[in-house]
């Protein structure tokens, strides 16, 4: 593929991605057919990866996440900002255009994160001490019925689809279910405190977690269910993101203010870039460019960019702040993050000339893993919003 003109290579994707709308519109409306994306159609810009995974361009992972590029499942839905509140055991819900609170639900004890499944077409809300998942209706915005699980921190799926992984952090496990009929499909006890967020390779073979307590990475094989490696960082590992060749995986630390850069290949640190105090939430631009990164302990967020690994612009919140969890507008021009600590909502221009926050949002008392629907993307691997 390095021979073909970069213009003919963004023809083979476009391709590549009308086979799959056209796949997927035969699924019919959302809850109906198969629950996991279609095939795509071979092309030589695009690698098969973990058996069962839908085929990935190795030069850009986030190539069906640009801006717009909505899957046909989720194209009905109505856009909404999703907030958990762990300290009012709410689910709060904002319109985006009107930047006002339409409805909150009472959910159960500290909710965490709200997660898009991999089939797009329902969304989740992890309460952690609650114990149990809650569905919900992205297309009507009503709740389903409780899945009972134990500790569910955070949520993710293999890429394959085949498993729901139930981040039970104070456990020390993940645990592993059917994403359809949510039945135990195992666990995997780990060697290290505080797992919480991850990522994945660009093959989707390797699983990449932080443990925030013991400062550890781990690198986990996919398929057979079993921790690799172990890289000892130190500090507050947090959120992980994969940079858009799939070269190195980035991770905020909250103890030593920036993020590490860890060869992929190798599992090792490669490089250190301090950001600002708190290092917590990573968020890629709509075009791959850019790595959004909250600075949850000074109230600001940097912007990285991928090709120089330089830092291009800093957006300060007046007054100061607590930005935490959160994600990028379909049309990739907002930045939507969670103030942990100050109960309110961020909303960031994201424009580097004249971006900024725009807005500030009163929401509950801590709101934390906010997800703004639907995204772009032909499935999601978990968070608020790990989208391929």
């Amino acid at each position: 593929m390095s021979g073909i003109h970069p213009g003919w290579r963004a023809v083979l994707l476009l391709f590549s991605l009308m086979v799959y709308r056209s796949q997927a519109e035969a699924l019919g409306p959302a809850g109906q057919g198969a629950s996991s994306p279609p095939p795509i159609a071979a092309s030589p810009g695009l690698k098969a990866g973990l058996p069962g995974m839908p085929p990935y361009d190795p030069k850009n992972v986030y190539a069906f996440t640009a801006a717009g590029m909505l899957s046909p499942v989720v194209r009905d839905f109505p856009e909404r900002v999703y907030v958990p509140d762990g300290k009012t055991n709410r689910l709060y819900v904002i319109d985006p255009k009107t930047y006002r609170v339409m409805a909150s639900y009472m959910v159960d004890a500290e909710p965490q994160h709200v997660v898009p499944a991999y089939d797009l077409r329902t969304l989740y809300v992890a309460n952690d001490v609650g114990n149990t998942l809650i569905p919900i209706d992205p297309k009507t915005g009503t709740l389903g019925k409780r899945i009972p699980v134990k500790d569910p921190y955070n949520l993710y799926f293999t890429p394959d689809g085949k498993s729901a992984i139930v981040v039970a952090e104070y456990q020390r496990r993940l645990d592993f279910f059917d994403p359809k009929t949510w039945k135990p499909q195992g666990s995997l006890s780990v060697p290290c405190k505080g797992i919480n967020h991850m990522d994945y390779s660009a093959d989707g073979r390797t699983l990449v977690a932080a443990c925030e307590f013991s400062g550890d990475l781990l690198r986990i094989d996919v398929a057979s269910r079993k921790v690799r490696d172990k890289l000892h960082l130190g500090g507050m590992p947090q959120d992980v993101k994969l940079s858009p060749d799939g070269q190195v995986f980035y991770v905020a630390d909250m103890m030593a203010d920036g993020v590490h850069l860890i060869d992929a290949l190798g599992f090792r640190k490669v490089g250190f870039i301090p950001t600002g105090k708190g290092a917590h939430g990573l968020y890629p631009s709509r075009d791959a460019k850019y790595l959004y990164i909250s600075n949850r302990g000074e109230g600001s967020v940097s912007v990285l960019e991928f090709a120089t690994r330089k830092l291009v612009a800093k957006w300060r919140i007046p007054g100061g702040g607590s930005p935490d969890m959160g994600g990028v507008s379909a049309d990739g021009k907002r930045l939507w993050l969670s103030g942990r600590y100050h109960g309110e909502v961020y909303v960031f221009d994201t424009d580097l000339q004249k971006g900024g926050l725009i807005r500030r949002i009163k929401v509950g008392k801590s709101p934390h893993g906010l997800a703004i629907y639907p995204q772009p993307g032909r499935y999601s691997l978990g968070h608020t919003g790990v989208m391929r």
